[in-house]
């Protein structure tokens, strides 16, 4: 496997002189972060050497290199999902590739279901803990300890100083903002109404297909992880309709511009 990260570091270092220290991981209906990058590289995944291609209506598919809040960063506008049936080594191949190009930091979107009665949709969360309930682990089988323990803790999953300072840069631009708990399933079904109810009681705040692995694996080689997600649907008894993966999109799309902001200004300032 540090052969594969290598030979896609590598290819991606021929068609781009950027160094990175932030890496963003882009969500469903979230790609326009893009737009605030001043962009210097672009690099199509089918292109870089041992990645997959992404499937999914809303995620462009490609790696934007560039400039972004006085940072040199890498993005991923689009993701890879379980769901899509990849293996959990595949869905988190490029966070393993952007701590070989030297990321310092990961950043991470995507909108979800929300299942605190508190919450409208449109919500913004910062996660500050997550449930994972993805029946595969991206840390199974042989450990690679150059990368990292075999057994890491996760206490500290998401940065406390970065949660902090994204709750002052919401507070100063006007923002609502919620903290909570993320739980991660397969999908690619939205949740039964009984499933709501079992992903609320169990101490989630909102419910989605991503986000988990990807920061287990950071959290694996000691990536410090910022992730924001905006809730799209709701899960609370009396306030289940049926959704459809436009409708997450449209919702996400709306209320991107705000989350963009926070993202923009804490990727500045840390």
């Amino acid at each position: 496997m540090l052969e594969r990260f290598k030979e896609s570091r590598d290819y991606i270092r021929t068609r781009t002189n950027v160094k990175p220290s932030i890496g963003i991981i882009l969500g469903t209906g979230l790609g326009g972060l893009v737009d605030e990058i001043n962009v210097i590289d672009e690099i199509a995944y089918e292109d870089i050497p041992n990645f997959p291609v992404s499937t999914v209506k809303g995620h462009s598919g490609k790696l934007i290199f560039g400039e972004l809040g006085g940072k040199h960063v890498v993005a991923m506008q689009g993701r890879f999902h379980f769901y899509e049936g990849y293996t959990m080594k595949e869905v988190t191949f490029p966070v393993r590739v952007m701590k070989f190009l030297e990321i310092e930091r990961l950043f991470v979107s995507n909108a979800s279901g929300g299942v605190n009665p508190d919450f409208e949709i449109g919500e913004i969360m910062i996660i500050d803990d997550h449930i994972d309930l993805f029946p595969a682990h991206p840390l199974t089988g042989k450990n690679i300890d150059e990368l990292g323990l075999r057994f890491p803790d996760m206490m500290h999953t998401y940065d406390a100083e970065m949660i902090e300072l994204a709750k002052t840069i919401a507070k100063e631009n006007n923002i609502k903002v919620a903290q909570g708990t993320y739980a991660g399933l397969t999908g690619p079904t939205l949740e039964t109404p009984a499933e709501y109810k079992y992903i609320r009681a169990i101490g989630a705040d909102t419910v989605g297909m991503s986000t988990v692995p990807e920061v287990i694996v950071a959290r694996h080689m000691s990536i410090p992880c910022f992730a924001i997600s905006i809730i799209t649907d709701l899960g609370v008894p009396g306030a289940i309709q049926e959704t459809t993966h436009e409708d997450v999109i449209e919702v996400a799309k709306r209320q991107e511009p705000k989350m963009t902001k926070i993202m923009r200004e804490l990727i500045s300032r840390v």
